[in-house]
């Protein structure tokens, strides 16, 4: 009987240990929090994998961040030494990174992408934010406040891919309503320090504005400092984007000047994070009937208006 026992106890040991998931190990590469929204995808990045580890104890993460291209190479080689199932990645910079991470993809560790993109396409899936959305309903909103005339002054982001995506978008939409005039636009690279000095000198320069786009949030918060100091109380409308917690809340509030935002989430890093979870774990979106996660995800461009606002609010974010 004892014998028994011993062998009935073993197996049923060893059927546990089969029922039981494999552990899985996912690398998490991302650059450092250089401005307002990169903050907010290590925020969102550090609440994903808080999450994931407290309901499946199963998954090792890895979290890294660089303040170089060179440097997130140098972080992907020691993530697969590691021995990782996973690269969830937001490039610093698509050209440098894509080699690295071809050869990730060609030792069949699942590759997730998120935002920048790479130069081929060496990922399985790929997640961001819709760019020309972004410059098209900024565009369409604008022109509605405006009342389909008046004119704009632009500030764009760093010169790539992106920033062209949203401006060019942006124009085409403006190009339908003649009364509106592009006085002036150049890169201010997101950073609130350049949308400061860039809003300085366009109000040195034009004496009449009546809108803004400074297409990001960060951005917008140097223009909005600028033009409180310069004293003057002519433009109507300025409207940035991406979603800072800042600017949610002057639209939340009901500020005169700030009147909407437009999405661009830092939270794509966390959908990154779970959808490579949900892929090694074989699982599928909820409500899809094919078995494999979809290969690209397009966020769409949401608009933020006092009505909604409080929907796009995360006080705790760092973004």
């Amino acid at each position: 009987m004892k014998r028994f026992l011993v062998v009935l106890l073993a197996v049923l040991l060893v059927a546990s240990i089969g029922m039981a998931k494999d552990k899985i190990k996912i690398g998490v590469s991302i650059p450092s929090a250089d401005h307002g929204w990169t903050g907010g995808i290590v925020w969102w990045a550090q609440k994903a994998i808080a999450d994931w580890e407290a309901k499946d104890p199963d998954i090792e993460f890895f979290l890294v961040t660089a303040d170089s291209p060179a440097k997130q190479v140098g972080d992907v080689e020691d993530l697969m030494v590691k021995g990782i199932d996973a690269l969830v990645i937001l490039a610093h910079d698509s050209e440098p990174l894509t080699p690295i991470v071809e050869r990730v993809h060609n030792k069949g560790i699942l590759v997730v992408s998120v935002d920048r993109g790479l130069t081929k396409p060496v990922e399985d899936i790929y997640i961001a934010g819709d760019n020309p959305g972004l410059g098209r309903v900024s565009a369409e909103w604008l022109a509605k406040e405006l009342n389909y005339k008046g004119d704009i002054v632009v500030l764009e982001g760093i010169p790539c891919v992106i920033n062209t995506e949203r401006v060019n978008a942006f124009m085409e939409v403006m190009k339908k309503y003649p009364k509106i005039r592009i006085l002036d636009s150049q890169p201010a690279y997101w950073q609130t320090e350049k949308g400061l000095e860039i809003m300085e000198n366009y109000l040195q320069k034009y004496p009449k504005i009546d809108a803004v786009w400074a297409q990001d949030d960060d951005v917008l918060k140097g223009v909005l400092q600028a033009y409180k100091e310069s004293g003057r109380n002519d433009i109507k409308v300025m409207l940035g984007g991406a979603g800072a917690k800042e600017i949610i809340k002057m639209v939340m509030d009901g500020d005169p000047l700030v009147r909407a935002d437009v999405t661009y989430p830092p939270s794509m890093i966390a959908t990154g994070i779970s959808l490579a979870v949900m892929s090694l774990r074989g699982e599928k979106l909820n409500g899809f009937y094919q078995q494999q996660i979809p290969s690209k995800i397009i966020l769409a461009a949401e608009l933020v208006t006092p009505e909604n606002a409080a929907n796009y609010y995360e006080p705790d974010s760092i973004f």
